[in-house]
């Protein structure tokens, strides 16, 4: 019985001698070519692999073969729920294609973010997904480096980088639209940080919507807060502070949405009785709230297919792919609950003007 090597590491020297055979008969065999091996080599140099505990070095692999097999991913907060559900599809979707995904969670911090981008750009990563923490991306960097990128994010194509996003002006005009519906007059909105690049086409969406209608904006109406369950249980409390509080709420992500949930039923406001709320970028969790939640959604898969896809068949030109999205209708806007019912148990809306 061989014992397996373990005072320094193992290299594809070791295999050759353990399997008898030359070291560029090993890299055949790791690297699938680029020359025939024998089957009953193969299997030799296989089992000397596995006997000796060999790792190859991914990162000479990758300068040799111009690929390592991985792609990154920069995330601006992955305890978001959806950011942490979109995650876990690229994740799979990766390896659909033999890649492996490297995460890097900014937590919001810009700095944090370039670091994060030069350290998967220092490991030779094949693709970058790529959604901002501010409303200037660290492109430039990216496309002097070479590697694609494809940006989650409502920022411009240009040559070098692809643009995968949802128009969240028109789904933030759709969304306050709904509450319109109703009824409402009195609707204010929760959003999201001014350095954000989503934060500011949400707010401009929801103040189409009430444009459109003919109603004045509150300004005490229109209360900023962090992306968090925290951020929106204390807009909530804010707004309930004030003189008065309006009869509808746009509230831009599902995060706040549950934080401010919390605030209201502490404060005795009943949703929708008293409130009606409509959230932003929704995920299964919506349905567990008390009330359901309604919300604009995303199809999280097919962003996931869709961004790996450019990776996997890159053409640096710019390129903008626009993706569809819908209002999944729960109680927590006034709809009754026997709405028309999608198979999950939810309301389920799609507009035509996409």
């Amino acid at each position: 019985m061989v014992k397996r090597l373990t005072q320094r590491r193992v290299t594809r020297e070791d295999v050759a001698s353990l399997a008898g055979t030359s070291v560029a008969v090993v890299s055949y065999v790791i690297n699938n070519g680029p020359r025939p091996v024998a089957e009953a080599t193969r299997e030799r140099v296989l089992q000397a692999i596995r006997q000796t505990g060999y790792q190859p070095n991914s990162i000479a692999r990758a300068l040799a073969s111009g690929t390592s097999r991985t792609f990154g991913v920069v995330v601006p907060d992955i305890s978001n729920s959806f950011i942490a559900s979109l995650a876990h599809e690229l994740l799979q979707e990766s390896m659909r294609y033999g890649h492996v995904m490297l995460l890097g969670d900014s937590g919001d911090d810009c700095q944090r973010e370039r670091e994060i981008i030069q350290g998967l750009l220092n490991r030779q990563v094949d693709g970058l997904i790529y959604i901002s923490a501010d409303r200037h991306p660290h492109t430039d960097m990216i496309r002097r480096n070479g590697t694609p990128v494809v940006m989650l994010d409502g920022v411009e194509p240009e040559p070098g980088v692809s643009v995968l996003r949802m128009n969240e002006r028109q789904a933030a005009r759709e969304a306050t639209a709904h509450l319109l519906s109703h009824g409402y007059r009195e609707v204010g909105i929760i959003t999201g940080p001014a350095r954000m690049l989503n934060s500011r086409d949400r707010l401009q969406g929801w103040i189409d919507a009430m444009g459109n209608a003919g109603l004045a904006i509150n300004p005490q109406w229109v209360v900023p807060a962090d992306y968090t369950r925290h951020g929106g249980y204390q807009a909530a409390l804010q707004l309930l502070a004030g003189p008065g509080y309006p009869r509808a709420l746009f509230i831009c992500n599902e995060q706040m949405a549950t934080g401010s949930l919390r605030a209201f039923h502490q404060q005795g406001i009943r949703v929708p009785d008293d409130l009606a709320i409509v959230g932003f970028n929704g995920t299964d969790q919506g349905a567990y709230l008390l009330p359901s939640l309604t919300s604009v959604r995303q199809p999280i898969a097919d962003i996931a297919a869709t961004a790996i896809r450019l990776l996997h068949t890159w053409q640096a030109d710019a390129g903008l792919h626009e993706i569809r999205h819908y209002l999944d209708v729960g109680e927590s806007c006034g709809c009754p609950a026997g709405s028309p019912l999608t198979e999950s148990g939810r309301g389920k809306y799609e507009t035509d003007n996409y």
